[in-house]
């Protein structure tokens, strides 16, 4: 009875919390849906050489406040996740009302100047930073309950901003807690549940990507699924590497971190006069993968471009995620092989969707190395339950690459990067 009573307290609690993380998960998200239309105001404001100037002035002084907010406030570096896990495990102690305000407005800076950066790991701090702030209110509350409720305010977070609600327990679980108990699951899921269901009523009940039902690809076609899981895992490694080597080099840069985050922004405006279509989380290039479709060329060329300019903007601790620019990435990288098979095999133009799926599935399992949470992720945002087969196979064959080619999560990474530099600079 007692055992049945706490477990009751746990999930009103959970479900407390799930709202209040929902409440700034989503307010984040209106304010970032703003943010991205004024960006396309701003960058078509500069149409001659004088509002090239004055774009590249205003790009300047957004890094700038951006960078000073950073600087006061380290834990809003980067997309939020690392630090949630540290302090999950008792690594930080940060102060959670100073994380989230500063988290939020350096976020919309970041999201307003076009940087290559995505909401939903910012989104997992402030709903965890939420929750922490919610359970110091609630009585009978233990340490262990309060870092579970901490969990559920990081599930619920990223329930709320891709209308996941499952991919929001499974991320907690397989990437936090990094196991599943009866009692983590019961106050995981009643938080994203909740938390999805407060999304919904803001933001309505549509899937996070806007796609046209996805057919299963024919048995006959199944070796392809291998291709795509190999090419992924060898892109994730690549991806992994590359953005431990770029924030390096940052720091061996004789900036202030008010200075350093300044450089994304002003490459944003270089971007933005070359190559506009990278900028942002990237949700546009996927639209347009889903709709009109690209040429293997412009795919090519999307595809290194948003690299180079995601590794820029990130590394740069610039307070944003990475979770959607790795799903565009991923359906990019879906999109090429797709488009070979296609005109090698002569199959149906309409399978180059199923490889946009997959690809997003096994970039996310080659770089994070979460494939439960990538499956669910991906089947969620898209609405489409047709081919898990196919989804785990090659979620399975990404993260299996990644790992042969001696490369490690990357929020792991990230996490042992954050305390290493801690130690060193005591």
């Amino acid at each position: 009875m007692v055992w049945e009573r706490k477990y009751i307290y746990l999930v009103g609690k959970s479900l407390l919390i799930g709202i209040f993380a929902s409440l700034s998960a989503v307010a984040y998200r209106a304010v970032l849906h703003e943010a991205d239309a004024l960006r396309h105001e701003i960058f078509s404001f500069a149409s001659s050489p004088l509002r090239v100037v004055l774009l590249f002035l205003f790009l300047l002084l957004a890094g700038l406040v951006t960078g000073r907010i950073t600087e006061s406030e380290p834990m809003i570096k980067g997309s939020g996740i690392p630090q949630v896990e540290g302090q999950f495990h008792g690594h930080f102690s940060p102060k959670p009302l100073a994380v989230l305000v500063k988290k939020f407005v350096g976020g919309a800076m970041c999201i307003i100047c076009g940087l290559s950066l995505g909401r939903e790991g910012p989104s997992i701090q402030l709903g965890a930073m939420t929750g922490q702030l919610v359970s110091r209110r609630l009585p009978n509350t233990d340490d262990e309950d309060k870092k579970l409720l901490l969990l559920c305010g990081a599930c619920a977070g990223l329930a709320s901003a891709f209308n996941a609600p499952l991919a929001g327990v499974a991320f907690a679980l397989e990437e936090t807690y990094k196991k599943f108990t009866p009692k983590a699951v019961f106050a995981a899921i009643s938080a994203s549940i909740i938390a999805d269901i407060v999304s919904k009523l803001f933001f309505g009940t549509a899937s996070a990507l806007n796609m046209p039902q996805v057919d299963t690809l024919p048995l006959s076609l199944f070796f392809l699924y291998p291709i795509v899981g190999i090419c992924c895992g060898c892109f994730g490694a690549l991806f992994n590497k590359t953005l431990l080597s770029t924030q390096k080099l940052y720091k061996k840069l004789p900036l202030r971190d008010t200075f350093r985050i300044t450089i994304p922004f002003l490459f944003a405006g270089l971007f933005g006069l070359l190559l506009p279509e990278v900028l942002g989380g990237g949700h546009h290039i996927i639209d347009r993968l889903c709709g009109e479709g690209m040429l293997i060329g412009t795919m090519l060329l999307l595809l290194a471009g948003k690299f180079v300019f995601t590794m820029i903007c990130f590394c740069s601790g610039a307070p944003g995620g990475i979770f959607f620019p790795l799903l565009v990435l991923g359906a990019l990288t879906g999109g090429i092989v797709g488009s070979g098979a296609v005109t090698l095999l002569g199959l149906p133009e309409g399978v180059l969707l199923n490889f946009l799926l997959l690809g997003m599935v096994g970039m996310f399992s080659g770089i994070v190395r979460a494939p439960v949470t990538g499956i669910i992720l991906v089947a969620e945002m898209s609405g489409s339950l047709t081919q898990f087969t196919g989804l785990v196979l090659v979620s399975a064959v990404a993260a299996l690459t990644a790992n042969l080619l001696g490369s490690k999560p990357i929020y792991d990474e990230l996490l042992e990067n954050m305390l290493h530099n801690r130690s060193s600079s005591r």
